[in-house]
């Protein structure tokens, strides 16, 4: 495509270039696992695949410098799969479309990829480099971050030989992470028997879009529109005033993803159809005018439909409308160590209709601390039980405790004063690393994270900030440079 090549720093964003060109969903991670297993074979360099498929790619150290610490640099393979509804695109085939904006890379209607597709590209560009003076280097490359965290669970526990570890999937530049949430899925079953329409009877369609969505970590405390949430007040709304029968709800897709959009059919009573699209609209309203700063964008609308040939039960629909409502969304609690941080939040991430006749919730919670997050999961999980639906909950994965006396974080801080004339600010983040399943296998990892600024992860809004794309990579370099002896 050659859109961003003369981009600083080059090499980085060529390489950049070329993984957008190469699909990569969640779970389906063998098109990038082959073409990063060639790209270190043609390099000469060691590279190994463990059983999970997690890849890892050994660089000697630099001539006389062979006596400093082996270090890690880590990223993940896969990228989320988002994209407007009015946007044909085939993750499973097609490439990612980048443009530049400004000072920003974006991608046309889908999620970019640079979570963690730039962590990729600047490991790729490290182990062909022979510019760089530094010791002992693997490249780590995990499988299935976004959907299970699989690579980093099931690591093997001989793969690396480092003690240190640089994890390239943070997206605040001037921010070095040194902590991280923990996190969990709790997923509701509702069962329902389908019944006929009742005679006399008007259908619409619901459609809740345009709203930015994002990172259910990093953006749970910006009061963002939930499509999810939108949609169950008007469906709400439509059944108490109107009687209205539900046939179809489909809201959300990624688990750890703010959902932006969220469609129902319902039908009604012909005689409720013109007062109920009377009062719909000024609901509507109201519902706009509280996410006028946050979600300028958002679009209701309310459309006629085809009729249905069945509507769900009355008894379900009730049940399940109710639960969504009550269920919560958004920030739980604040850390009372770290002022500012999330500590606990919860994410109605989706409502679908699926075989079977079964609808299935997904929410997903994180914390920093681990009984919080299993107490906010157990309310999740018993509030659904009230309503009638079955409850599961996933075995979650780990948070990453702060270490302040880290060395890795000392080197990095020295090195973003020395560059940049300011202090960085050292924090944890309310987001998933995959540092917390790594000190499960390697206790005694000494570990940070930090990257370039990427705003709308896990959105069709993803972008890319340039400058601090440049910023990254000196300070990446440098801290490499700098890493002290054995």
């Amino acid at each position: 495509m050659h859109v961003l090549e003369k981009l600083k720093p080059g090499r980085v964003w060529s390489h950049f270039e070329e993984i957008c060109t190469i699909p990569r969903p969640s779970k389906k991670e063998g098109k990038i696992s082959e073409f990063i297993l060639q790209f270190g074979r043609s390099h000469n360099l060691e590279t190994l695949r463990d059983e999970v498929g997690n890849i890892l790619i050994r660089k000697p150290a630099s001539k006389g410098k062979e006596n400093l610490k082996s270090i890690v640099l880590q990223s993940h393979m896969d990228m989320v799969c988002e994209k407007n509804s009015d946007v044909t695109h085939d993750f499973d085939h097609d490439p990612i479309i980048p443009v530049i904006d400004g000072e920003w890379v974006r991608a046309k209607g889908t999620t970019l990829g640079a979570d963690d597709g730039i962590g990729i590209a600047t490991q790729l560009t490290i182990l062909e480099s022979s510019e760089i003076a530094h010791g002992p280097i693997e490249c780590l490359f995990t499988v299935d971050e976004e959907s299970g965290m699989t690579g980093a669970h099931g690591i093997d526990p001989n793969l690396l030989q480092s003690g240190i570890l640089i994890n390239l999937d943070s997206e605040d530049e001037g921010e070095l992470f040194i902590g991280c949430a923990g996190g969990m899925d709790m997923l509701a079953t509702f069962r329902y028997k389908e019944v006929t329409v009742p005679s006399r009877s008007i259908a619409f369609k619901v459609s809740v879009t345009g709203l930015k969505g994002g990172h259910s970590g990093d953006e749970i405390d910006k009061g963002l529109g939930n499509s999810n949430k939108i949609l169950t007040r008007i469906l709400w709304h439509a059944r108490q005033l109107y009687k209205s029968r539900l046939h179809t709800f489909d809201g959300g897709n990624l688990r750890n993803a703010i959902p932006r959009e969220a469609f129902a059919v319902i039908t009604m009573k012909e005689r409720f159809a013109s007062e109920f699209e009377q009062s719909v609209r000024n609901l509507i309203d109201d519902i706009k005018s509280e996410y006028a700063r946050v979600d300028p964008a958002l679009s209701i609308t309310i459309e006629d439909a085809p009729l249905p040939d069945h509507v769900i039960k009355p008894a379900v629909q009730r049940k399940l409308l109710q639960a969504l409502y009550a269920c919560p969304h958004g920030v739980i609690a604040y850390s009372q160590d770290i002022p500012g941080l999330v500590e606990t939040s919860t994410n109605l991430a989706s409502v679908k209709f699926i075989e079977d006749n079964q609808i299935l919730v997904t929410t997903s919670q994180r914390s920093s601390v681990e009984s919080a997050k299993k107490d906010a999961s157990e309310q999740l999980a018993n509030l659904f039980r009230l309503a009638g639906a079955k409850a599961v909950q996933s075995g979650g994965y780990p948070g990453w405790k702060p270490d302040t006396n880290s060395e890795i974080l000392q080197i990095t801080e020295k090195s973003y004063k020395k560059l940049f004339g300011e202090k960085p600010l050292v924090r944890a983040i309310h987001a998933g690393l995959e540092c917390g399943l790594f000190l499960q296998k390697y206790p005694a990892l000494d570990m940070i994270s930090f990257g370039p600024t990427i705003k709308g992860a896990h959105s069709p809004d993803e972008k890319i900030h340039i400058p601090t794309t440049q910023k990254f990579w000196d300070l990446l370099i440098d801290v490499i440079t700098n890493i002290p002896t054995k």
